[in-house]
This record gives structure tokens, C-alpha cells and sequence, in this order.
């Protein structure tokens, strides 16, 4: 097996692609005031604290009204944490509406090339003719890098699709997000926060093919010829598996795992006509915690906190005519990590991302730099679509 720390030439170039416009670091521990003021604040934010479950470990977390917008209650909204695989939320936004569920593709040996060693895989084989539909079931059912990347390869690209996707971020308003692979698999610098986290997911959900893909249980997947093998959802709320039940009135959306990350989750569930939305970055501990401190928010918001005052909100997409937010300039009054803060967790709130010296340790995206990072990577996009098999 190759070394999981190291890339293979094509994704290297592609990912140095990626960094090269991005010149001037922001610390990882930056906040934004974008969604309220409140939520670029340190410590929990909620109405009343006291209501709230007692034993949430998580580095940072998010809940709140999927209809409305209104956050309800938050702790260190706006921490940027290495985000595992729930970015490929961001990824099915970006690139899900442009091929047709029936269009078929046959897998090439190139699309694969790039898949990091250690990748959670569905089990894509080069020469096998799959359809757009089975590719978005391994994406969202197991979690497949290697299915990521043969899309990718269909958008033009890695680092094409990369561009995109912070293009699609940035559109959202989700600021606290550097996006160095599709897949969200360990990279330094790869960074997201519960806020964007749970923007990407309610963007998704008005789309009735994120909707269904992520709320699917179970479906076969191509083995070759006429032979296939059953895929199972690897959200545990939405599958039962390992010991929990599935959570009343789940529906997605995306969970993530990765030895640098640890357990990331982005859940959402209706209850009473009320949809709600939690993510839960990096609780303390790894197995099905990330799932029981989501179903414990959930259990509140349905319940005591289902009269609680927004403490802020879940904005608008620029392209859906939300207003432009602001960031809050790193080591501002109530930012996590500011002087003077207050924290009420025992969470260090440190990124687990060392800053890397250069532009390719950058991670935040220069308002100058994206036209020139569209401009490279449309370039590198067309000198790879020659050689991607177009059936």
C-alpha cells in the first residue's frame, strides 16, 4: 500500500495548484461574525445555557431551525476544525445538479490515481460503466473518496472542482472554509466550522437529490457484470448500526471520520412539522459520541429549547439575494481565541492544523486571489478533460 502521507504526483499538483493564489495565512482559530455577533463569541451561546444537555464534550457545535434559519444555540460556531468527510456536503452542492442521475461513465485507471492511501472506499473498479446515480450513492451512503474522485474527474477535475467548491463557499457566505480536496480527507490547511458546516447541509437539503441521497439506508452497487454488493449508510442515526438506534424523524445528513479530525457529524431530523439541524465537531471521545451529543441538541431542540431566542442565523446565499456579512478580523473582542474571552467548556479550541509557512500553509481565501485561482485552474481543468473517457 503507498504511504498515507504522501500524494501521488497528480494530486499534488493539484492541490499546489489549489494553494499557490492563497499568500497570507489566517490563523485557524479566526472567527466571524457572519450569522450574528453572538456567534463569533467564545463559550456557549443560548438563551438559557442551564437548559442545554450537560455532557457535550464536542470542540464546537451548531443547532438550529432548518425552515427559519434561526440559530438556537451554539458553542465556538465559527471554530475552524479539520471537517473529514462532512464536506463532501460542500462537494454535492457544488457539483451534484450537473449530470444527469442516468448518464453512464466508465472508470479509467486516471480517475483513481489520486485517491490518498488510507481513503474510506466504496469500491470503484477501473473498466466498470457505473451511472452518475450509483457514483452519488457511494459519495453520500459509504463515504467514497474514490467515488469523489471519478466525479471530479467528470467536473474537470481536482483542482477545477476544488475552485468550484470555494467559488460554492464563498457564495454561501460560509467564510471559515478552505477547501484543499474534494473528498475532505486530511490535508493541512483543510479547514471548515459548524456553521459552515450546517449552511452546506441546508443549502443541500432544498435540493431533492441531496434529500435522497442522504436519507437512503441501504442500495446495491456495481461489482462487475451483472454482480453487485450491498452499500449500508454509515450515518448511525439513519442505519441503527453499533449498538444505537436510528434517531425518530432522521433524515441525513453526512458524517465524517479521520485520524487528524476525529468524528465530525452534520445531522438533521423532523419532528412536529420542525426540521432541525445539528453539527458536532470533535467530541472528546470517538465511536458513537459524535452521534449522542447530535441526538442530545436534537432531543433539546425538540423539546426545552423549542422556545429558545435565536442567539443568531443561518444566512443566505449571496445568489439567492442574502446580504454580504462581514468577517471579524482575527483576535477581535469575543472571538475564540481573542484576549479576554470567556470560555465555558473545557475544549482547548486550538486547531489541529500546525500553520504552514508560504502560500501553501495559506488559509484564507484573498478576494485578489480567486479570480487568478479560477483563471489556473480552469487551464489545468481543460488539459485533464482530454483525457477523461466521456461515455
Amino acid at each position: 500500500m503507498r504511504d498515507s502521507s504522501r500524494l501521488t504526483r497528480r494530486a499534488a499538483l493539484g492541490l499546489t495548484a489549489a494553494a499557490l493564489p492563497l499568500a497570507v495565512a489566517t490563523p485557524a482559530s479566526a472567527a466571524t461574525a457572519i450569522g450574528g455577533e453572538r456567534l463569533a463569541r467564545d463559550g456557549i451561546q443560548a438563551g438559557d445555557a442551564s437548559t442545554l444537555p450537560k455532557k457535550l464534550t464536542a470542540r464546537s457545535w451548531l443547532i438550529a431551525d432548518h425552515k427559519t434559519g434561526e440559530v438556537l444555540a451554539s458553542y465556538r460556531a465559527h471554530q475552524r476544525l479539520a471537517p473529514a468527510s462532512t464536506l463532501k456536503m460542500l462537494f454535492a452542492d457544488t457539483v451534484l445538479g450537473k449530470f444527469e442521475r442516468t448518464r453512464t461513465y466508465r472508470v479509467t485507471d486516471a480517475d483513481l490515481a489520486d485517491v490518498p492511501s488510507g481513503s474510506s472506499l466504496v469500491g470503484v473498479k477501473p473498466g466498470i460503466l457505473y451511472t452518475v446515480h450509483q457514483l452519488w450513492q457511494g459519495v453520500f451512503l459509504r463515504s467514497g473518496n474514490d467515488a469523489v474522485h471519478v466525479l471530479a474527474h467528470m467536473n474537470g477535475g481536482i483542482a477545477a472542482t476544488v475552485a468550484e467548491m470555494q467559488a460554492k463557499a464563498k457564495d454561501l457566505q460560509a467564510l471559515d472554509t478552505h477547501v484543499v480536496s474534494p473528498d475532505g480527507f486530511d490535508h493541512p490547511g483543510q479547514v471548515s466550522s459548524a456553521y459552515d458546516l450546517t449552511l452546506f447541509a441546508r443549502h443541500g437539503l432544498h435540493d431533492e437529490d441531496f434529500s435522497s441521497y442522504c436519507s437512503t439506508r441501504v442500495a446495491n452497487f456495481p461489482a462487475g457484470g451483472k454482480k453487485t454488493f450491498q452499500i449500508q449508510n454509515t450515518d448511525r442515526l439513519l442505519s441503527g448500526a453499533y449498538g444505537l438506534r436510528p434517531y425518530p424523524g432522521i433524515i441525513g445528513v453526512k458524517n465524517g471520520y479521520t485520524s487528524h479530525a476525529g468524528n465530525t457529524f452534520t445531522g438533521a431530523a423532523t419532528r412536529g412539522g420542525r426540521t432541525l439541524l445539528v453539527t458536532v465537531m470533535h467530541p472528546a471521545n470517538g465511536g458513537n459520541e459524535v452521534y449522542k451529543e447530535t441526538a442530545a441538541l436534537l432531543d433539546w431542540g425538540f423539546g426545552k429549547g423549542s422556545s429558545a431566542r435565536a442567539v443568531g442565523t443561518l444566512v443566505d446565499p449571496l445568489s439567492e439575494g442574502g446580504a454580504t456579512a462581514s468577517p471579524t478580523p482575527s483576535g477581535a473582542k469575543g472571538a475564540p481565541g481573542a484576549s479576554g474571552s470567556s470560555a465555558s467548556s473545557s475544549s482547548d479550541g486550538s486547531s489541529p492544523w500546525p500553520m504552514l509557512g508560504g502560500a501553501a500553509g495559506a488559509v484564507a481565501v484573498l478576494a485578489g486571489g480567486a479570480f487568478a485561482l479560477r483563471r489556473r485552474r480552469a487551464a489545468v481543468a481543460a488539459a485533464k478533460s482530454r483525457d477523461l473517457d466521456g461515455s
